[in-house]
């Protein structure tokens, strides 16, 4: 006979797949997953299978768990999990591999909007894996970017502990002021403040509020420490944030890639609640999508009340959409819809599919010691290829294709992060250049294609593509232009007035609303984008601006400056030299 807590699981992803409940496509897709594999798991070719009575006892151990806050506090209820919460529990914990037995999932990202019952639920499973998960010498922490988030999770549950004299008995805890431990084998639980150190050996980690952390150093010192564990488990719990140049919107990314089927990652778990674009967040159905535990831990009513606000206040409106609808939020005044734009990527969409087509390139230099960005922008009507063709179909009109370049040391910065995880993650993303300051030559490298023994450049973006001009800002660029000039490539100089951008960015700002720019979803310029603020004047001309030094935006001025030059109407490739704009 079927587990009871294990079948609410499975009817709960029934029920989601079949549209019962309402979800948004992350979950959706979630719940068709573990379906699938169950379904493949008798498969003998397929290495993972459902063991019904590890996720029942995970599911059990966590109900015997007290409330330590609120009305169920004050009544001395047990802890009662949800349809969505034992599926979220059962399916992390139930999966493993049929060669051992050990668990299949090592990392969870788990994205749960504010009042959900994250801690609550983090706490209980902190808990099991500290003392019930049969490994001996446990080490679990409860990580984050202060102390006073690193105790959301672990206060709740050093609370419980106290609170049930079986548990401590069953396992022989003792409750130290800031840890949790076990002398008969070491076992013990504690919050962990910022980067650890080196010597930890974690059997597991919970991570709360992940969007707050400026890098990936903590889950990565965590992750590589886990070596020595048969089955150690990284937890990420958080709501959405607005940094789209940190670790968690990077992680969300990626995690959504698992769950469409384009990233194989079969180790990693996955649920993200928040709400599809063509969703109407004013709207009741929003939050019931959004917050599973709506009307349970989180009252229907404030979530309206609070939603109400948000409609009649703009200010409160991004606050809401992020922490109670997983929205991630961009800079304040941003000119673009990042949300938009991330719509329109074609994740397999490649630079090859567009050999021998004609392009133009926009060429944003900046400063010596900072990011430099080039744009690679294709007219699909002007290209006759498959993949255009393709696009068109769908409604694209442009394809781009960013370049970036930076120094060393800049990126070795302790200011860089989001940098070096760019760079340390996909090396196609960032060039980096030797030295402190830009390497042109790299640049050239990139444009020309790198010089052989007898000192010709041979093949680059001009060898293959049809590479009409180069548009770009002369500050900075002398001594790359005229190299580009000698080599014969058409140079169109756009100086940075408002003249000259004024009719590219509303232009661009119209074609990322109507999804009609195909990219392939590269991160560096989603964040600059979400960057870029508008500087009007009196007659209504705008002008690409920033709030912040750091908050870099080179890849979309690049983008407008080739785009101008496809919106001049005149013919590329002519006049060979410098043509000003």
């Amino acid at each position: 006979m079927a587990d009871p807590h294990v079948e609410a699981a499975h009817a709960y992803a029934r029920d989601v797949v079949a549209g019962r409940i309402p979800a948004c496509r992350w979950i959706r897709l979630a719940c068709q997953r573990h379906l699938e594999d169950l379904a493949r798991q008798a498969e003998a070719n397929f290495p993972y299978r459902f063991d019904e009575r590890k996720a029942a006892k995970v599911c059990k151990f966590i109900q015997l768990l007290p409330h330590t806050k609120g009305k169920w506090a004050r009544k001395a209820e047990r802890l009662r999990l949800e349809p969505w919460q034992l599926f979220k529990t059962a399916a992390l914990f139930g999966w493993v591999r049929k060669a051992d037995g050990l668990r299949r999932y090592r990392k969870a990202f788990l994205l749960i909007p504010r009042k959900n019952a994250k801690s609550t639920w983090a706490a209980g499973v902190g808990l099991y894996l500290f003392a019930a998960d049969g490994e001996y010498g446990s080490e679990v922490y409860s990580g984050a970017t202060s102390e006073k988030q690193a105790w959301e999770v672990f206060r709740p549950a050093k609370l419980m502990a106290q609170k049930t004299p079986a548990l401590l008995q069953a396992f022989g805890i003792h409750v130290g002021a800031k840890n949790l431990h076990i002398l008969a084998n070491g076992s013990r639980f504690e919050p962990m403040i910022g980067t650890p150190g080196d010597g930890a050996s974690p059997s597991a980690s919970i991570h709360d509020e992940y969007h707050e952390h400026p890098t990936d150093e903590q889950v990565d010192t965590m992750e590589t420490g886990m070596g020595a564990r048969e089955q150690p488990l990284l937890i990420i719990i958080t709501t959405a944030g607005d940094n789209l140049a940190g670790p968690c919107f990077a992680l969300q990314q990626e995690a959504q890639k698992v769950l469409e089927g384009a990233l194989d990652d079969p180790e990693l778990f996955a649920l993200i609640y928040t709400v599809d674009p063509e969703d109407d967040w004013t709207s009741e159905l929003a939050l019931r999508k959004a917050n599973p535990n709506f009307d349970v831990s989180v009252s229907g009513e404030y979530l309206l009340t609070r939603q109400r606000a948000a409609r009649a206040n703009a200010r409160k409106a991004g606050v809401f959409k992020t922490k109670h609808l997983n929205v991630w939020v961009q800079a304040r005044d941003a000119y673009f819809n990042v949300q938009r734009w991330m719509e329109s990527a074609v994740p397999d969409l490649a630079l090859d599919d567009f050999r021998g087509q004609p392009c133009r390139l926009g060429l944003d230099l900046a400063s010596k010691v900072d990011i430099a960005a080039g744009e690679l922008l294709f007219e699909l009507a002007r290209c006759s290829c498959p993949k255009a063709d393709e696009l068109q179909a769908l409604g694209y009109q442009y394809a781009r294709f960013g370049f970036y370049w930076l120094p060393e040391a800049t990126i070795e910065l302790g200011e860089s992060e989001h940098h070096r995880g760019w760079r340390d993650a996909n090396p196609s993303w960032l060039t980096q250049t030797d030295g402190d300051m830009i390497d042109y030559f790299a640049i050239l490298d990139t444009i020309l294609g790198s010089e052989g023994e007898d000192g010709v450049r041979t093949g680059g973006l001009v060898g293959d593509f049809q590479l009409e001009e180069i548009a770009y800002d002369p500050h900075q660029a002398t001594m790359l232009v005229t190299a580009l000039q000698e080599a014969g490539v058409t140079c169109v100089e756009v100086r940075p007035i408002v003249l000259n951008f004024s009719e590219p960015m509303k232009q661009m700002e119209a074609l990322i609303r109507s999804r009609a720019i195909a990219h392939n979803g590269d991160p560096i310029f989603t964040w600059m984008l979400s960057n870029v603020v508008a500087k009007p004047d009196r007659k209504d001309n705008v002008y690409p601006t920033k709030l912040r030094p750091e908050n870099k935006i080179d890849g979309p001025v690049a983008h407008m400056m080739a785009l101008a030059r496809f919106m001049s109407g005149e013919e590329a490739g002519i006049a060979k030299g410098f043509v000003e704009l």
